[in-house]
């Protein structure tokens, strides 16, 4: 054993000029990625529909540089013979088995992410009981923005090992489902009628020959279902697309006497409030 970390020793070169030459990398990998980051976001925001595409470029220059990175840091300090790369190799083996499992699943993972790409740096995606939209592609982790702002950072790992949904696959325009429950006594052809309107009209509505939208319409026990499924022209404007329909639904249903389920004269809880 005492062989073997002496043999180790003799491989690994650990001085100051190392050590600043190792700063020296770290550093301008950093401000490499954060300003290679920066403007490719930029640029990305100017091309419209091909932003999503264009972002995709990120992960995969980080990735570029962040093995450039490592290998300039371990020919630094290692400079093996071939008898000592496979002592080092057998060593960083051990290591990796008893305390980097998960940190190497997770590199690997984001590799997979960059190269298959299941969604992309834009996309609207669920993983779990999480929804939001990818902000980042890491090494480690992906973070995405919840409708709360707030951000969340997934393992890789985790990611591959469930399913993951995208809403939009990669594309700038996005389904956007609506429901709103009336009365079963309402007037449906009249709901119905109002509800399209207000999505037609709507500056926020995409709509073309392989995007088009629907009104479905489901009765209940004690009130009706109307559904709304529309494509929203810009998948960032999804929640005022939903607040807007609503809005201008509502106002005009209290106009022509559509009314809220209710039941024996008392208002009922919107089932979808419980979730």
């Amino acid at each position: 054993m005492a062989a073997d970390i002496n043999s180790l020793a003799e491989i690994v070169r650990f001085d100051l000029e190392t050590i600043l030459y190792i700063a020296y990398i770290i550093v301008i990998s950093y401000v490499l990625i954060k300003l290679v980051s920066f403007l490719i976001k930029k640029i990305g925001d100017k091309a419209g529909y091909k932003r999503i595409a264009a972002n995709m470029i990120i992960p995969l220059f980080k990735f570029a540089v962040y093995f450039y990175a490592s290998y300039l840091i371990i020919t630094a300090l290692v400079q093996p013979s071939l008898e000592q790369l496979v002592l080092f190799s057998g060593l960083f083996g051990a290591a990796l088995g008893f305390g980097l499992k998960d940190l190497f699943a997770d590199i690997v993972g984001g590799i997979l992410i960059a190269f298959e790409r299941p969604f992309l740096i834009g996309d609207k995606i669920s993983v779990g009981d999480k929804y939001g939209e990818v902000t980042d592609i890491g090494l480690r982790s992906t973070r995405i923005l919840t409708p709360d702002d707030s951000v969340i950072s997934i393992p890789n790992f985790v990611i591959f090992s469930q399913s993951v949904s995208s809403a939009n696959a990669g594309k700038t325009e996005m389904m956007v489902v609506i429901d709103l429950f009336i009365d079963s006594k309402s007037d449906q052809e009249i709901a119905i009628q109002i509800l399209r309107e207000c999505l037609i009209t709507s500056k926020y509505i995409y709509i073309s020959h392989s995007n088009p939208y629907r009104i479905l319409l489901d009765d209940f026990p004690f009130y009706r279902r109307l559904r709304a499924k529309a494509y929203v022209n810009e998948l960032r404007y999804e929640f005022e697309f939903k607040s807007e329909i609503t809005r201008k639904a509502w106002l005009e249903f209290e106009k022509k006497g559509i009314k809220p389920p209710s039941f024996s004269g008392n208002i009922i809880e919107n089932p979808l409030m419980k979730k």
